[in-house]
């Protein structure tokens, strides 16, 4: 009798997509069962965009330097694509692959297909961005909350399915809280994942979106904020104790600490004193922790 490991009760990212995609039966002489799973040349004019496609913003200077390698290597990896009933086809993953291979002149894609309900293609296209291409905070935050509100998919069934843990996926589901204004800050790159997190501390838009215009004028890091929205929230202790000054923080180990926080979902501080130091994270609740501990240690 085998036990179930860690490994087999969650879907890991780095298992490739194919993982997610089951072979279901196809009736004979369909165009699956004809492929055989093998990559077919589709005219790319036959194919329709994703519409539970996450990314809602593309790097055009990306954009123009893989539709450059299309036009001198071609597309190495096909995308994947499954059969409509008007004879069309519809994109599972590759939209960056499509729209380049278009960008570059081209007439037909190579392609494999697929039989996958609504629901598989949306988990299937959230799972590729994510192995492939950073989504912004905000696009994570939409592409979770739309599967809950679409397919009615718990916190916990999100984070199997994705491969992030539970409290990874409720800090995303927080940023829907934000006003619209901090929310388009935040999307643009203006404010970062700890910067919004931190600013969700306050209760009052107003409050908010004053506070998310302070950060962005002022140029104040995470930890700078956590400072300003705790004095907002303390009036009276910080009149009596003034703030010490920040020392300057290599921007390397800002980048490193915000890579960390939206990673693990959990407030990071990294104290680096020529390449020695410690890494402190902080969890407000027993079950932060103790998903903490699940993914890195697969407990």
């Amino acid at each position: 009798m085998t036990t179930a490991t860690p490994e087999t009760k969650r879907r890991a990212l780095g298992k490739g997509l194919d993982s997610l995609l089951p072979r279901i039966p196809a009736a004979a002489g369909s165009a699956t069962e004809h492929e055989g799973g093998k990559p077919r040349e589709i005219p790319l004019e036959q194919i329709d965009r994703n519409p539970f496609q996450t990314r809602s913003r593309v790097n055009e200077e990306q954009l123009a330097e893989l539709a450059a390698s299309i036009t001198a290597n071609g597309v190495v990896q096909p995308v994947l694509v499954r059969p409509q009933s008007n004879g069309r086809f519809q994109l599972i993953a590759g939209e960056r692959r499509w729209l380049a291979s278009k960008k570059a002149g081209k007439e037909t894609i190579p392609a494999i297909l697929r039989q996958v309900s609504d629901e598989q293609a949306m988990e299937i296209t959230i799972v590729e961005n994510l192995q492939r291409a950073d989504l912004n905070p905000m696009e994570q935050a939409r592409a979770f909350e739309r599967l809950s509100r679409e397919f009615h998919m718990t916190q916990e069934q999100m984070a199997t399915r994705t491969g992030k843990d539970r409290a990874s996926v409720s800090n995303f589901l927080r940023l829907l809280k934000l006003p619209s204004t901090v929310q388009a800050r935040v999307e643009s790159g203006e404010l970062t994942f700890g910067h919004a997190r931190t600013l969700l501390a306050l209760e009052h838009s107003e409050e908010i979106e004053k506070a998310a215009q302070k950060v962005v004028s002022s140029s104040l890091s995470v930890r700078q904020t956590e400072d300003y929205v705790h004095r907002l929230l303390n009036p009276e202790r910080a009149a009596k104790k003034e703030p010490k000054p920040e020392l300057p923080v290599d921007p390397n180990v800002r980048d490193a600490e915000e890579r960390l926080q939206r990673a693990l979902g959990l407030k990071v501080h990294i104290e680096d004193k020529n390449g020695r130091g410690r890494v402190i994270i902080e969890y407000a609740r027993l079950e932060d922790f103790d998903a903490f501990l699940e993914r890195v240690a697969g407990e």
